[in-house]
């Protein structure tokens, strides 16, 4: 009998896999809120991943203390699933260097991902990319530790496939707030929110950019912040429509009360997993050569889409057919899956 081919051994032989992450990026700055961020997520699972934040989260004069409270916090038992990542300060900060160094020293098998905030080129994210690595080579760290950029300046936009190709790179990460800032009053303030955000041709430019960027290099582009903490479902809301009509994937949250709107707006609803687990199941049954199912030809095109699919479903919480689920997720299973 033929051995059943897993997805990523038919479908993405030698090929660099698209990073399964969740979809929502919870963003947490002063100790009580890291803290309480770590214990929520512990305790939900992991459906989505938290930054601690040190660019904003420090305050002014405390900046290596305020470094090492994250190492302990990303080495301790507070970061129970690993899936806890860093905002650094940005390149023009002289305490960037210093972030890395404690970090990487204190850390570095922990970090899920460093976030690299404000770059206005390619060239800064690469001397910050390079840091980043001699400092995990000179730890003999042994591990490549996921990079995501903001892209907030109008250097950053220009230059985001350039940065998008670059080594270790997970992530393009839009910065509305600033970006809308860096263009001095020719952008309202509405722009900021919802619906202005959408509405805007110049922010519409940015997040078509930036998704597209992220997307040709095999990069998750994250949609930015929603500012509306009196209605919760306006980050799901948002979240939607920057999948829907950008492609993003991913969205920060910076309230408790954002991430469930945020996953469930960017989780398969329940029709397209079950379609994904029945087309994928009867194209590893035929060795994953073209199949018909329900009146329509599937091959590896399809295949592709409906496995990273239900990848998503399953980082969102989504139960899934016990025979699928046996099938591509059990434990002795790929370890890509």
């Amino acid at each position: 009998m033929n051995r059943l081919l897993h997805p990523v051994d038919a479908l993405f032989p030698g090929e660099r896999p698209f990073p399964v992450i969740p979809s929502c990026d919870h963003y947490a700055g002063t100790e009580r809120f890291m803290r309480r961020a770590l214990a929520l997520q512990a305790e939900k699972g992991p459906v989505f991943d938290v930054t601690l934040d040190l660019e904003d989260g420090a305050i002014a004069g405390r900046e290596r203390e305020h470094a090492e409270l994250v190492v302990e916090l990303l080495a301790g038992p507070a970061n129970a699933l690993g899936m806890a990542g860093v905002r650094i300060h940005d390149c023009t900060s002289p305490w960037w260097r210093q972030d890395v160094d404690v970090l990487v020293r204190g850390a570095g098998a922990r970090i899920a991902h460093i976030t690299l905030p404000k770059a206005t080129a390619a060239r800064q994210v690469v001397e910050m990319i390079t840091y980043i690595q001699n400092a995990c080579a000179a730890a003999r760290l042994g591990r490549d530790i996921p990079i995501h950029v903001l892209i907030e300046t109008h250097g950053a936009l220009q230059d985001a496939f350039k940065i998008a190709a670059l080594p270790w790179m997970a992530t393009l990460e839009f910065g509305l707030m600033d970006f809308v800032s860096e263009h001095h009053g020719a952008i309202g303030a509405e722009a900021m929110r919802t619906p202005g955000q959408f509405e805007h041709a110049l922010v519409r430019r940015a997040k078509t950019i930036i998704a597209a960027a992220a997307l040709a290099h095999g990069l998750v582009p994250v949609h930015n912040v929603t500012t509306d903490l009196e209605r919760p479902g306006q980050a799901g809301d948002d979240a939607r429509r920057g999948r829907r009509e950008f492609g993003f994937l991913r969205m920060w949250s910076i309230h408790p009360s954002q991430i469930e709107p945020i996953i469930a707006a960017f989780a398969p609803d329940d029709a397209e997993v079950s379609t994904a687990c029945a087309v994928l199941l009867a194209a590893q049954a035929a060795q994953w050569g073209p199949i018909r199912h329900e009146g329509r030809l599937h091959d590896r095109a399809s295949y592709r889409f409906h496995w990273e699919l239900l990848q998503r479903a399953r980082m969102a919480g989504r139960p899934l057919p016990a025979e699928a689920s046996a099938a591509f997720f059990a434990p002795e299973g790929h370890a890509a899956s």
